[in-house]
């Protein structure tokens, strides 16, 4: 920025001195003098001035490029530690088109803004000055004319910065749609519906042309009203000044300087009006951008919280929970509530499953233990600490966690093992990978751990995704671990590898996992049945079926396993048929009338 000041300043003085070297050169023509220094300084001086500007435009780009790579680091690194429901509310794809397109006009803030006017400016009060001294009279003509077109301008500048916000939203909308377009393609392959969906990502591209056009129909104006204002001051100086060449009042040579200064002043005008224009559409994009960097980030509070966790002790009374709900209530903000009064405790060591009916609350609650939403009542402790108090940064790290869609990263199977272990060597990465018996996705690609996963793991089965979840969550060596249907899309030899590997990390570890398997919550050490966001019964597996009579309590409690059976064998409720079916490799089913009513 200090450069591009020094080189304006430099470009503008040189600027400002060929009318007055041209004035010099016709004098002494007139007069008979010579004229090989006047030419040789007006050549240096003209060279000078192509050569600053060559390099203020180079800095000019420069710096534009850095403010635009400084916004889209401080963008997406703001965005990035956004509070989960900040997503619930907002479209990905309009803010994916703040980070790129709206970046992207703050570069004409810099290279057609900022500096455009300053230099404009300097130049401009120069001209003015120097045409104050060849003719006062000729000067107030020029302003007079120049002040009605500028005033025009910047009223439709205004209006710019308007209806350049408009278009920008609608470009947001735009990128929010076709996201979701691309995202779900094969979805629409098979129903059929990419014709009706390319229609409405046509409409809303109409609706941002439209925008679009409105603004251009904006922006369009300045340069005839700038034109006419201009040209306007010219044809009055070039009339009125060559009235008073012919009566005497004025020498040619002043003439002719003041009109080049006239285009020494004609230019930098605009410029100036050119950049205004430009700097109410980068200024739109930044009001957008500062719509995120205004929303409070998780780690908001984080700095206090640390410095209080730090005074804590570090090791809770043996006694103590890992994981204590105490009363806790949860809604969604759109929705109804999910969780109510829900209280049960996750002894340390120890594996405790939440099984229920589809929609009773059980992954909100383990979203409620990893601090994505927060409770809206009642009471979350981890190891006795209310999990408030607790940096999110140092809570996640003792958590390792598998989500119900193993979500998988574009990249390579190692970019998506390293994502919470990035210093784990290529030797743990395999090892990761056969515990949970995915060591051949490796071993059979040529390019090993650095074979693609393809977009959201397309490349990969369903059952290899949530295995690659496993693994990635196994490098982290968490404390506590958090399964939400950890063994949903494998079949039953996998599940098996599954249950083993659960089996080796639960030994020493905390585990709350949820199922609807009865295979995967059968040995578990606790059994919490949540129903309709309330907890109807906590046991074991042993004790669940013979609590069911007197409470009452949702029928899958009594379809727990209680004996093994042959794989080929099959017990069928005849009033429940899905009963018999929930665990095929090991279907045993205990059955009562309180399950087959």
């Amino acid at each position: 920025m200090v450069g591009i000041a020094i080189v304006s300043l430099l470009t503008t003085a040189l600027v400002l001195a060929q009318p007055l070297l041209v004035q010099s050169l016709i004098d002494r023509v007139g007069s008979g003098a010579a004229l090989t220094g006047p030419v040789v300084v007006l050549v240096a001086v003209a060279l000078g001035d192509a050569l600053f500007g060559a390099a203020q435009s180079y800095l000019l780009q420069r710096t534009g490029e850095g403010v635009v790579l400084r916004a889209r680091r401080t963008l997406i690194g703001h965005l990035l530690r956004l509070p989960i429901v900040e997503y619930d509310r907002r479209r990905i794809g309009d803010l994916i088109s703040r980070v790129g397109a709206d970046t992207t006009l703050l570069r004409s803030v810099v290279t057609s803004g900022l500096f455009d006017i300053v230099s404009s400016v300097l130049a401009f009060l120069g001209a003015v000055v120097l045409m104050a001294i060849v003719d006062v009279l000729l000067l107030l003509i020029t302003l007079g004319a120049v002040a009605v077109g500028a005033a025009a301008v910047v009223m439709v500048g205004r209006a710019v910065r308007g209806a350049s916000r408009r278009a920008q939203e609608s470009v947001g909308r735009m990128t929010a749609v076709t996201e979701r377009a691309l995202s779900s393609i094969r979805t629409l392959c098979a129903s059929s519906a990419t014709e009706r969906e390319a229609e409405r990502v046509g409409t809303s591209a109409d609706a941002a042309y439209r925008a679009g056009v409105r603004m251009a129909r904006l922006e369009s104006l300045v340069a005839p009203i700038m034109t006419l204002s201009l040209q306007g001051s010219f044809i009055a100086v070039l009339a009125f000044g060559g009235y008073r060449v012919a009566t005497g009042s004025m020498t040619l040579g002043e003439f002719v300087a003041f009109l080049l200064y006239l285009f020494v002043l004609v230019f930098p005008l605009a410029q100036a009006f050119q950049a205004f224009t430009a700097i109410q559409t980068g200024m739109a994009a930044f009001d957008r951008m500062t719509e995120v960097l205004d929303l409070p980030a998780e780690d908001a509070d984080e700095h206090a919280l640390a410095r209080t966790a730090a005074a804590a002790p570090n090791q809770p009374a043996p006694a103590t929970p890992a994981l204590e709900f105490v009363g806790v209530r949860f809604g969604y903000e759109t929705g109804p509530p999910v969780l109510f009064d829900v209280s049960f405790a996750v002894e340390r060591g120890n594996r405790t499953a939440i099984v229920g009916p589809s929609g009773s609350g059980k992954s909100t609650a383990l979203a409620l233990v990893e601090r994505f939403y927060e409770t809206t009542g009642g009471m979350l402790r981890v190891d006795g600490v209310e999990i408030r108090q607790i940096p999110r940064a140092r809570l996640r790290a003792w958590i390792g966690y598998v989500e119900q869609e193993a979500p998988v990263l574009a990249g390579t199977i190692a970019d998506n093992l390293r994502l919470g272990a990035p210093d784990a060597t290529d030797e743990q990465l395999l090892q990761s990978l056969q515990l949970v018996g995915l060591a051949e996705i490796a071993q059979r690609n040529p390019l090993g751990l650095d074979a693609p996963v393809g977009d959201d793991g397309v490349l990969l089965s369903g059952g290899q995704r949530q295995r690659l979840a496993w693994a990635r969550m196994m490098l982290t060596d968490p404390e506590i671990i958090l399964l939400d249907e950890p063994t949903s899309s494998v079949d039953s030899v996998t599940e098996q590898v599954l249950r083993e590997t659960l089996d080796r990390l639960a030994a020493n570890r905390t585990v709350l996992v949820v199922a609807h398997r009865l295979s995967t919550v059968a040995d578990s050490d606790r059994i919490v049945v949540l129903d309709g966001g309330r907890v109807t019964a906590v046991g074991t597996h042993q004790e669940l079926p013979r609590a069911a009579g007197s409470t009452g309590s949702w029928p899958l409690i009594n379809c727990l396993p209680d004996r093994l059976v042959p794989d080929n064998a099959r017990t069928r409720c005849p009033r429940l048929p899905s009963c018999g079916d929930m665990s095929r490799r090991k279907c045993g089913v205990r059955h009562s009338a309180q399950a087959c009513r």
